[in-house]
């Protein structure tokens, strides 16, 4: 049996494109543990800490502190993949439907334009909500808008 590789923070923060200095302060604050330490007493990270840094970093651009970002992190780590899933359907519906009535109180405004401009919008916007849409209502069960 082969063992997973383990990557020192050099390596990793390579992989990762951050710098070492962000996972040892990830480190001390909770956020990354390593898997076990070296016999020099290097600290060694498995490659499921690539994908939790990716996690990270995507949550950060999304606005999220690191206080937050823990807090959601732990809360994956006691998910299922199936509750996960179940979880984030669930928020795609309500968004769907936000969505849903976004549009059908935006109905009677392009109701009222002219035949150019509605072109002009559809084009703009329709494929891709119309496509986004799809998709969603697909994965959720609900069948096609068409």
């Amino acid at each position: 049996m082969t063992e997973a590789k383990l990557l020192r923070i050099g390596e990793l923060a390579e992989l990762a494109n951050i710098s070492a200095r962000t996972i040892d302060y990830y480190t001390s604050i909770g956020l990354i543990m390593p898997t076990k330490r070296s016999k020099v007493n290097y600290r060694l990270y498995n490659v499921e800490t690539l994908e939790r840094l990716e996690r990270i970093e995507s949550l950060k651009k999304d606005k999220y502190t690191l206080d937050e970002i823990k807090s959601v992190l732990e809360q994956w780590d006691h998910i299922s993949p199936k509750q996960e899933i179940t979880h984030k359907l669930s928020e795609l519906e309500k968004q769907l439907y936000a969505l849903q009535r976004e549009v059908k109180e935006f109905e009677p405004v392009l109701d009222q334009l002219k035949p150019k401009q509605a072109k002009h919008l559809y084009t703009r916007l329709l494929p891709q909500t119309a496509a986004c849409m799809e998709a969603l209502m697909i994965i959720i069960n609900k069948g096609s808008l068409m």
